[in-house]
């Protein structure tokens, strides 16, 4: 499902319009993002929860030449699925 989809089905569900449902899904992930950036864990119940986990700097091999290099330390978004969700599947 890509974003058109999933605004077509909350329009549908919620009995609105598309682009009252865009502006609400775009909402809603601007400020999950924001939260995020703040270092906020972002907990919806049932469902799951969002958090920013940090990398530590590791080594690797370049694939194409076997050489070692060094990869950064980076931050990454982490998703935790709910119990309600899991069970769903």
């Amino acid at each position: 499902m890509n974003k058109s989809e999933l605004i077509a089905a909350v329009a549908e569900k919620a009995d609105v319009t598309k682009e009252v449902a865009g502006k609400c899904l775009d909402g809603v992930l601007g400020a999950v993002a924001d939260a995020l950036q703040n270092g906020e864990e972002v907990a919806l119940a049932g469902f799951g929860k969002f958090e920013v986990k940090e990398r530590a700097e590791r080594q690797g091999v370049n694939p194409a030449t076997g050489e070692k290099i060094t990869i950064a330390a980076t931050k990454a978004v982490s998703f935790k699925a709910g119990k309600t969700l899991k069970d769903s599947l």
